[in-house]
């Protein structure tokens, strides 16, 4: 019978490692290992890891982009080619953040399987999840259907978000490790692009909205068919050994050849080395013992939780989700009253974003983490008091409304974007990294949820001048958050980064 390397054998067995101080350097970051020379690996083995759970960020960033067009598209009379497009602003409010719900409980559900199913199942998970959702949304006869299309594809968000970047994180390279994981912003960013842009094109055609969705099914085939090919994480398979819940010599063998997949026919040679490395070093920082849940709110995580759910939160609360969901409609306010202009302004910031993320990604370990934090929320609060004020003094001009929002897009994607799911990623300890990582998503899925919900309704009451003055008021807040609690990272492994932050 053919040995799945992601089944939990019947029988266990546990691997001591690691009791020689010659066999690991503590000062080197427990994960999977380069030695004193370069690790050898394939350019080319290398793509496939990173390029299909990056397609769970694509997904993720394509709804965000084609459901800001959506919504325009949904209300029109003569081109939703529906008879409920009379749609209340608490009922686009539904269609909006439907998903962020269901994100929600992918994020929950995360917390509860990752560790059992490992990475790679919970990304064909999550394929599985865009798939119906994406087909249920784009088939949608009637509201109700349409709501239960996006909570659906919601959870493979939640799924993805979570476990994306720890099989990624698991299985680069360690020399190019820290550029794929960083990338997957860039993905999401570009999903976000794609989703203007595909809504740009369709938003003036009858039932277009429909071919929005629609675009989402193909992706979600190929990320399932490319998650399902994919060998399962070494390290995860490795660390069911080391917790006695594998045994050991299929977990090993199973381990050698996914390593030797992933970095390809450079790698065969060192491969079994390589394992017997990751086994010391896991052995050699208590991963032989399971974390309670409770350990989360105690010592050094329970000020890992205070610093990462605090970057989350205001990552969120900011205005960020409000920005992304109802630009068409801010800039139809601001005076481009053609939905096909609105949109195509949309495509200009899913750009600005990407270029921003790009230039992130290139100078976040020259400058480090605090002073492009200060910097772009500091960029945030202007752009966010001038956007209020557009709608409370300067309505005649609306070049004021698309100037702050250029520059409220270019600053969140210097700072809160990419630096808020570093930081998480950095600064909990190895054995709680995973659980950490799901309760985070989860608050950040949650505000996220509350503040796209909230913002129709709130406008309709307050205003938007006041409304966006109001996330002005918050991100100076976020400004002394990262300015008293936020330690510098930049340069240090994650046990120094663990002595300073926690």
């Amino acid at each position: 019978m053919a040995f799945d390397p992601e089944q939990q054998p019947t029988s266990s067995a546990f691997v001591e490692v690691g009791k020689t101080s010659g066999e690991i350097r503590s000062e080197r970051e427990p994960l999977i290992k380069d030695n004193h020379t370069p690790e050898n690996y394939s350019v080319v083995s290398a793509i496939f890891p990173f390029l299909f759970p990056a397609l769970g960020g694509l997904l993720y960033g394509y709804e965000i982009g084609a459901t800001s067009c959506a919504t325009i598209s949904l209300q029109s009379p003569s081109l939703s080619g529906i008879s409920w497009y009379n749609l209340s602003s608490l009922d686009v409010g539904l269609v909006t953040s439907g998903s962020l719900y269901g994100a929600l409980v992918g994020s929950a559900v995360a917390f509860s399987i990752a560790d059992v199913i490992g990475r790679r199942k919970e990304l064909v998970l999550a394929a599985l999840f865009f798939l119906v959702g994406g087909l249920a949304t784009t088939l949608a006869p009637i509201y109700s259907v349409l709501i239960i299309g996006r909570v659906t594809y919601g959870v493979g968000v939640g799924l993805a978000m979570h476990a994306a970047p720890m099989y990624i994180a698991e299985t680069a390279p360690s020399q190019i490790r820290g550029q794929l994981v960083s990338l997957k912003e860039f993905f999401i960013v570009l999903g976000m692009v794609g989703g203007y842009g595909i809504g740009s094109l369709t938003v003036n055609t009858l039932s277009g909205w429909r071919y929005m969705y629609a675009t989402s099914v193909p992706l979600a085939v190929v990320m399932g068919i490319g998650m399902w090919w994919l060998p399962a994480s070494p390290r995860w398979l490795l660390l069911r050994v080391i917790q006695g819940k594998g045994n050991v010599e299929n977990q090993k063998e199973a381990a050698i050849k996914s390593l030797c997949r992933l970095r390809g026919s450079a790698f065969v040679d060192s491969a079994a080395e390589q394992v017997n490395e990751i086994l010391a070093e896991l052995s050699f920082v208590g991963e032989d013992k399971e974390a309670t849940f409770g350990e989360l709110f105690q010592g050094k995580c329970k000020k890992a939780l205070i610093i990462g759910g605090g970057l989350v939160l205001f990552q969120q609360i900011t205005g960020q989700p409000s920005v992304l969901y109802y630009a068409p409609s801010i800039l139809q306010t601001a005076g481009f009253s053609a939905a096909g202009d609105a949109t195509r302004v949309s495509i200009l910031l899913g750009l600005l974003k990407l270029i921003m993320t790009g230039v992130a990604v290139v100078v976040i370990d020259r400058l480090g983490r605090r002073p492009l934090l200060l910097g772009g929320v500091g960029g945030m609060v202007v752009s966010l008091f001038l956007l209020g004020s557009y709608y409370i003094f300067f309505s005649a001009a609306p070049v004021v409304a698309v100037v702050a929002l250029l520059l409220y897009v270019g600053c969140y994607q210097l700072s809160f974007g990419p630096i808020g799911w570093l930081m998480i990623s950095e600064i909990f300890p190895l054995k709680l990294r995973g659980r950490g990582l799901s309760l985070a998503v989860l608050l950040n899925f949650s505000a996220n949820a509350l503040v796209t919900f909230a913002f129709s309704p709130l406008k309709e009451l307050f205003g938007a001048g006041i409304l966006f003055m109001g996330f002005g008021v918050i991100c100076v807040l976020s400004l002394l958050f990262i300015y008293f609690i936020v330690p510098e990272t930049k340069g240090l492994t994650l046990e120094e980064i663990e002595a300073k932050c926690l």
